[in-house]
């Protein structure tokens, strides 16, 4: 059975349990994570010291390239794996594409049971509905504007106001522009 061309059977579990615990800052520990995900039966947990907000973290993309199908990967709250909901949506996303679950233990949502897989999709629903909210402001505000006369988009990179008519030549400048209209060579 699909919901929107995603299988909804049973999608990671029998693999692995790997961990990815992350703290914002370098001066931060990670000892409670780790005890934590240790505790849940991680084989292998990476560790990660930047921001969720910056896009390249390094140990997320070795800990995505080491889960194989039938892995689960265990994160001790939502937040540490994604930046935004938007994130987190594409990157459990892609996590089902591949056949790995998701744990999340604070929140006790688990993509790879019949309940976590609905959370998940009602999540997803939700952002959709919120981009798709945005566009709709957004056509709004600028068929508005387009009524009000506003005119969009860059302004022209020449205009009569901003052109001054080109200079005369002179014997000396006609080889330099001897096609100019304002030439009389």
């Amino acid at each position: 059975m699909e919901l929107d061309g995603d299988p909804i059977d049973s999608i990671g579990g029998a693999g692995a349990l790997i961990g990815y615990a992350r703290v914002s800052t370098r001066d931060q520990k990670l000892h409670r994570q780790v005890d934590a995900l240790t505790a849940a039966g991680c084989q292998r947990i990476f560790e990660e010291k930047l921001s969720g907000k910056n896009t390249d973290r390094p140990e997320l993309a070795k800990c995505l390239d080491y889960l194989r199908p039938g892995d689960t990967i265990v994160v001790l709250e939502l937040w540490r794996l994604g930046r935004s909901l938007q994130d987190l949506i594409s990157i459990i996303g892609e996590l089902r594409r591949r056949r790995i679950g998701f744990k999340s233990l604070h929140e006790a949502l688990d993509t790879t049971t019949p309940g976590g897989r609905l959370v998940f999709h009602v999540f997803a629903a939700l952002a959709e509905f919120i981009r798709e909210l945005i566009v709709e402001g957004t056509n709004e505000g600028l068929a508005a504007a387009r009524a009000r006369g506003v005119r969009l988009g860059r302004p022209p990179a020449m205009t009569r106001s901003r052109s001054s008519p080109p200079a005369p030549c002179s014997p000396s400048t006609r080889t330099a522009c001897p096609r100019s209209p304002s030439c009389s060579a």
